[in-house]
């Protein structure tokens, strides 16, 4: 009796120690029912099938975006390790590469300050060009990679490379420049016509589509050449529209041009008769100039005609003319993506010009599309953008001379002693300056390329030039493939056609059969 009471005691304080567990200790052998095992295992494993429900439910989906989640901010982490490496090797200021860069970037973070105007006031240039850059850079890819997914477009016709064919001239500087001649011969010349072409054309433009027995009715001699580094002629290392004046000159001794000749302007070309009215005024019988070019940025020209020259050109032609005077090195990224192309383009696309009614009817016509490619092909033939972008910034440039230089004004010597005292007795001696030859220029009035205003201002400064104004005319329209407009101009210049002169042997037959006829 004394055993139980201990016992019962003894399982009494067990139990309220560790609370009731639904356990009754007796003599019995201690069992649980299957029920209540299965009852208390399912309590104490329902956090883990709760987590496995969870982990089975888990989608692909969820996975790839967590594992994608992840690999995010270990570049993040990474990106922003390597800017505090950068920053703390590389970009201080004993640095070698912070050394040899500052002051070039500086240079060019000054060239590039004006740009900070087009900003807003409330933007940082320091954060707001990265962005700027790099939106650029995202924009031209995809525009790459738009092309390259676009429909089908016709065949466009690839440029050809021909074989030499031009007449070429030793130069006293070592070059060679090739020329072309059409019309009379030398000995039967009564006018000899030296035309330079303009960007992108080439010797074998001249004018375009003239007829050779129109030429041989006036006695005309024409005769083209290309510039340096254009078709077959030689670059010229440091070219100058003085260096084109001499060039044209050499050429007429060459070719055996007796006394004075004409030269011939069309567009761009005119740039290099300038030059020959300023630097060879005494070999140069006049000039016949069709939509000339001026330089766009003279300060002489009036802001009327400023603005006049300047509404009508595409964006695009505003950016050339602007890398031109700015950042010439960067015109060749834009040839090559055009006429260096290895494929024909459209002449407004190619030019980034637009045309008025006249000028886009006669583009399309095959004509002037043959005369066009043949064109472009000879004057790319040497495959280097560099005389192209030396082109471009010679209309853009200094010219070394103004325009008003040229007109004709009577120059008295005054220095000295005797000079003022033969101005005393009336016997001062005075010549005069500037050209004195004819000048005559053909405009078109709905010329998109080269505007009216331009040869508006040729004759507000050039009162002594003759300017035909060509209602309804465009840029290429009256010069290019034109039979009665060739007739105008030549009719214009020389007057009634005479045909060409005699040579001496046709005179002495001439003479010898009069001497027959008389004595029959």
């Amino acid at each position: 009796m004394e055993v139980t009471a201990e016992s019962n005691s003894w399982r009494e304080e067990l139990a309220s120690l560790v609370g009731d567990p639904g356990i009754r200790f007796t003599d019995k052998p201690i069992g649980v029912s299957e029920h209540e095992f299965m009852t208390k295992e399912s309590v104490f494993e329902s956090p883990e099938s709760e987590s496995a429900v969870a982990a089975e439910s888990e989608s692909l989906k969820d996975q790839i975006k967590g594992f994608a989640t992840a690999w995010g901010e270990i570049v993040v982490e990474l990106g922003r390790g390597c800017k505090d490496v950068v920053q703390q090797t590389l970009l201080t200021e004993d640095s070698y590469i912070v050394k040899k860069t500052k002051g070039p970037l500086a240079e060019i973070s000054e060239k590039l300050s004006f740009l900070n105007e087009f900003l807003p006031e409330d933007r940082d240039p320091v954060h707001a060009w990265p962005v700027i850059f790099f939106v650029f850079i995202l924009a031209i890819a995809v525009l790459n990679v738009n092309s390259k997914h676009d429909s089908p477009n016709p065949m466009v016709k690839k440029v050809k490379v021909h074989p030499p064919s031009a007449a070429r001239i030793l130069l006293p500087d070592g070059r060679c420049m090739a020329y072309h001649e059409l019309g009379v011969p030398a000995d039967k010349a009564r006018f000899s016509l030296i035309a330079p072409h303009g960007f992108l054309s080439s010797r074998l433009a001249g004018i375009p589509g003239v007829k050779a027995l129109l030429l041989e009715a006036y006695g005309v001699r024409l005769i083209t050449y290309d510039l340096p580094g254009f078709g077959e002629s030689d670059p010229h290392p440091s070219r100058n529209l003085n260096s084109s004046a001499l060039d044209m000159s050499y050429l007429a001794d060459a070719v055996g041009v007796n006394g004075k000749f004409w030269v011939v302007g069309y567009s761009g070309g005119s740039l290099h008769t300038w030059a020959a009215l300023k630097y060879i005024p005494d070999r140069v019988a006049g000039a016949a100039m069709f939509a000339p070019l001026v330089n766009p940025y003279y300060s002489s020209m009036t802001k009327d005609e400023m603005s006049r020259t300047w509404q009508n050109w595409t964006r695009k032609r505003k950016l050339m003319y602007h890398l031109a005077r700015r950042f010439p090195k960067l015109l060749g990224y834009f040839y090559r993506r055009t006429f260096f192309s290895g494929k024909h383009g459209q002449i407004d696309k190619w030019l980034s010009v637009s045309l008025g009614k006249k000028d886009i009817d006669l583009v399309g016509k095959s004509a002037f599309e043959e005369l066009w490619h043949r064109d472009v092909e000879e004057s790319i033939r040497q495959g280097s953008a560099k005389p192209f972008v030396e082109e471009a910034m010679l209309q853009v440039s200094n010219w070394g001379f103004s325009l008003m230089d040229l007109q004709v004004q009577k120059k008295c010597s005054n220095k000295g002693l005797f000079p003022w005292l033969k101005f005393m007795y009336g016997d001062t001696e005075c010549e005069l300056t500037g050209f004195l030859g004819p000048i005559h220029i053909w405009q078109g009035m709905d010329d998109m390329v080269t505007p009216p205003s331009m040869a508006d201002y040729v004759a507000r400064v050039l009162p002594s030039a003759v300017v035909h104004k060509l209602p309804e005319e465009g840029h290429f329209s009256y010069f290019f493939l034109c039979d009665e407009c060739h007739g105008q101009i030549l009719s214009t210049l020389f007057g009634e056609p005479q045909g060409p002169l005699e040579t001496v042997e046709e005179a002495s037959e001439n003479d010898s059969e009069e001497e027959r006829s008389d004595l029959s």
